[in-house]
């Protein structure tokens, strides 16, 4: 015995799901230039509108933060494909939520310290003779 309810009316679904949106996200997302110049981070928290058709529409920044983000998080919004429904002739329309995050890329520099001290006596020898030690040192900062 099938003990799950079935759904009256079929809503439109994302076509990937959650690991397809994240993955949207991280390859769509540019963040904006006046956001990196002010170091500026956070959430951009959106609702949306999807008809039976899968068109996004009726975009609304719900918690914005500026900087050119809430622009950028409502053209990502825009890029999704929802999946089309039949509902035996009934048009359907979903509100739905979503956030969009916005964090600094992280700038990975490199210092090299290079040491090179070489023995050298007063009387002179040939060059193949000359002790050389050579010191290497990398730091990562992240």
């Amino acid at each position: 015995m099938n003990t799950k309810k079935k759904k009256f009316i079929k809503v439109p679904n994302y076509d990937e799901g959650n690991e397809g949106f994240r993955k949207l996200i991280a390859e769509n997302l540019v963040y904006p230039e006046e956001a990196l110049k002010n170091k500026i981070e956070g959430i951009v928290h959106l609702v949306y509108e999807v008809n039976d058709m899968g068109a996004v529409f009726n975009i609304k920044v719900l918690k914005g933060i500026g900087f050119g983000c809430d622009e950028e998080a409502i053209r990502l919004i825009k890029l999704m494909k929802f999946a089309k429904v039949k509902n035996k002739g009934m048009r359907v329309k979903v509100s739905r939520k979503a956030r969009v995050l916005f964090k600094l890329p992280v700038i990975e520099t490199q210092i090299v310290y290079n040491v090179k001290t070489v023995e050298k006596q007063n009387n002179p020898k040939p060059i193949e003779q000359k002790k050389e030690i050579i010191y290497n040192w990398n730091i990562k900062i992240s």
